[in-house]
């Protein structure tokens, strides 16, 4: 019998998906605790690095970072989520494809560096500045090539492999700058660090792919490239427009107020970044399982469902702690005064608004990007990044790191309210409306349980820990979790 969609969901998965649910819920967990394991770490470590170089000489890394970041598209063309899909689709597509793709992908990355490399001097970057931006353009090309072999391991469906590969750099990262702390932390031993952790990372994944599907050759076919780039073009276009979207306010600060009012920002912006990885971390997985399901629009609908709440929940509660008690994640920033520590609480607040809409939206882009509706969420990024643009001309001279993330609110606005349109009416999947009511009032107690807690106990950590139980107990009494559903987990 068919499974019903009338309340909130079913008891839980049909009978026939269950089984392959039960396993992807697996996977996203591993990738979820490896991630937990490392990057909290890195994000404390980096609050250090910038309390040691200052808020201007890391602001003005981080819009260098943010720039190349940009035109990363440039260095991959869509190639990562392309093969990803294909693979995902069609396992054939990497050996017969491959020997054209790898050579098409190292040719794209040497373009690209020498575009964001042009860039960065047209717009007033010169001499040991320009150098710092190459470099980390050299960076930001492993990564990208990292993420391109990761796609193939995904489209494969080896999420442990992957989720194991995801944590790496990290790892890397923090250990080498860790090294580096004792001996005095500068900027260039910094990028540096960074470049060396990308290159080992690159080359242990590399070694990995070449091991599980053999040595690739380069044979590039002109007809195989014709394809490839014509199918590939949509996603380039969409990675360069949410480059854009999402980066412009840091360059715009940097180059339009001062590098001290972009560090502040960047200051705050770590934080909603870390915990936007985990959506980072989550999406792609989701990404290639609605690549692999595509054609069939109930186990897209079971996927979507289910992955609704997998993505919305932890980020609520992270979101709420930080609106009440955002605060407490400067406590490492020494050397700043109280005033700066102000601008960067507040705009970190504003920017966990965002957190919040991407929470119940962003797994709408995923299910439109891999289901054919590229062009569509395009438009969607030109109409944000162009209001984003005006906003930050209008507003950050006068108010800064706090215009910034206010204009990214607005805009994030916009284009979630587009997403829930395209999926209802482009893909023709049903939207959970239900649950994202219930989620809605769930986190609307969670709020009410942080603002009484503090009134009452005003201590952070019991606090904390008072609203997670409080938590556990809303998302049960709000049927947005419910105990049969557990069950019928761990059984099946």
């Amino acid at each position: 019998m068919a499974t019903q969609y009338g309340d909130l969901l079913p008891n839980f998965v049909p009978q026939s998906a269950a089984r392959p649910i039960k396993k992807f819920f697996g996977n996203i967990s591993l990738v979820i605790l490896l991630n937990l394991l490392v990057k909290p770490g890195w994000v404390v470590v980096e609050n250090l690095v910038q309390d040691r170089l200052g808020h201007a000489a890391f602001g003005t890394f981080t819009a260098l970072f943010n720039l190349t970041i940009i035109f990363a598209a440039l260095s991959d063309l869509g190639l990562t989520q392309h093969t990803t899909k294909r693979v995902a689709a069609t396992p054939d597509f990497l050996p017969e494809y491959f020997p054209t793709v790898l050579p098409l992908k190292t040719g794209l990355s040497l373009v690209f560096l020498g575009v964001v490399t042009a860039v960065g001097w047209g717009i007033g970057y010169r001499g040991h500045t320009l150098t710092l931006l190459a470099l980390i353009g050299a960076g930001m090309l492993l990564t990208q090539y990292i993420g391109f072999l990761r796609g193939a391991l995904q489209g494969y469906q080896r999420f442990n492999t992957d989720a194991v590969l995801s944590v790496v750099e990290k790892a890397l990262l923090l250990a080498l700058v860790l090294l580096l702390l004792p001996v005095g932390l500068t900027l260039d031993r910094y990028v540096g660090a960074r470049s060396v952790a990308t290159l080992v990372t690159f080359l242990l994944l590399y070694g990995l792919v070449t091991r599980l599907y053999g040595w690739v050759r380069y044979r590039p076919r002109w007809e195989h490239v014709r394809l490839v780039v014509r199918e590939s073009l949509p996603f380039a276009l969409i990675m360069l427009l949410y480059g854009l979207n999402e980066r412009v306010d840091m360059i715009m600060l940097e180059r339009l107020v001062s590098p001290q009012e972009a560090g502040y920002y960047a200051g705050a912006y770590r934080w909603m970044d870390a915990v936007m990885m985990y959506l980072w971390t989550v999406l792609p997985l989701f990404f290639a399982k609605f690549a692999h399901a595509a054609h069939r629009r109930d186990e897209l609908r079971e996927l979507l469902w289910f992955g609704q709440r997998i993505v919305t929940v932890p980020l609520l509660f992270v979101s709420a702690f930080v609106l009440f008690r955002g605060e407490v994640l400067f406590w490492q920033f020494s050397h700043s005064t109280a005033a700066e520590l102000t601008r960067m609480t507040l705009s970190l607040k504003v920017l966990f608004l965002n957190v919040v809409v991407h929470a119940f939206f962003a797994i709408y882009s995923t299910l439109l990007t891999s289901t054919n509706q590229e062009k569509a969420v395009s438009w969607l990024i030109v109409a944000s990044i162009t209001l984003n643009i005006v906003l930050n001309v209008l507003l950050l001279p006068r108010y800064g790191a706090l215009a910034a993330a206010s204009n990214t609110l607005i805009c994030t606005l916009l284009v979630s309210g587009g997403y829930v349109w395209l999926v209802r009416d482009r893909a023709q999947v049903a939207i959970p409306w239900a649950v994202l009511g219930r989620l809605a009032v769930a986190f609307g107690l969670l709020c009410a349980v942080f603002f009484g807690l503090r009134r009452l106990v005003d201590q952070w950590l019991l606090e904390t820990v008072g609203a997670g139980i409080a938590f556990v107990v809303i998302l049960f009494a709000t049927r947005v979790v419910r105990l049969a559903e557990l069950k019928a987990l761990i059984r099946r």
